[in-house]
């Protein structure tokens, strides 16, 4: 069941390139959002949704996973993996924090302690004046971070606020 889940989670964040600048965004939406980022101290997302911006389009509703600047600062993203990085970060839906539970089952515990793979949610509903929704998270999710090729999951440390580690099914 747990696999099932996550296929369904990492199915949401996949979209053709060519879907993602097929249809016309609404642009006041996404000032907006950005704007709410910014009152809540996400700058780095805001500026490379900017960047973003005048490249590409996004087709529909959205919900952002946004990592904390100092989390943002510590990478090197070219520009030409700009807009795979935004789409990784986000749902092609906008889904309140209550929303988010009921669709992205990863591991909850709780409102402090929900996780989106390596991500814990630390600010939920950063933008709360648009149709976009944003939830604040305190690092980069790396999605194949977890499952090296021998298919064995890297342990946590024990002192660690990330998720406990999940076995990955063996080959057959």
């Amino acid at each position: 069941m747990a696999v099932y889940h996550l296929v369904v989670l990492v199915s949401l964040f996949m979209v053709p390139r060519s879907e993602s600048a097929a249809y016309a965004f609404n642009r006041t939406d996404l000032r907006v959002a950005v704007n709410d980022m910014r009152s809540r101290s996400f700058f780095g997302f805001a500026i490379l949704l900017q960047m973003l911006n005048g490249t590409s389009e996004p087709n529909r509703d959205l919900t952002f996973l946004i990592p904390t600047d100092p989390e943002l600062s510590g990478l090197s993203i070219s520009v030409n993996r700009l807009e795979e990085f935004i789409l990784r970060h986000s749902i092609r839906m906008p889904l309140s924090f209550g929303e988010l539970d009921q669709l992205v089952r990863i591991l909850n515990r709780g409102r402090l302690s929900f996780f989106i793979d390596n991500a814990r949610v630390i600010m939920p509903n950063v933008c709360s004046n648009s149709v976009i929704k944003c939830h604040g998270i305190d690092a980069v999710i790396e999605f194949e971070r977890h499952v090296p090729r021998n298919g064995k999951v890297k342990e946590s440390p024990s002192n660690s606020t990330a998720p406990p580690p999940m076995e990955a099914p063996s080959p057959i």
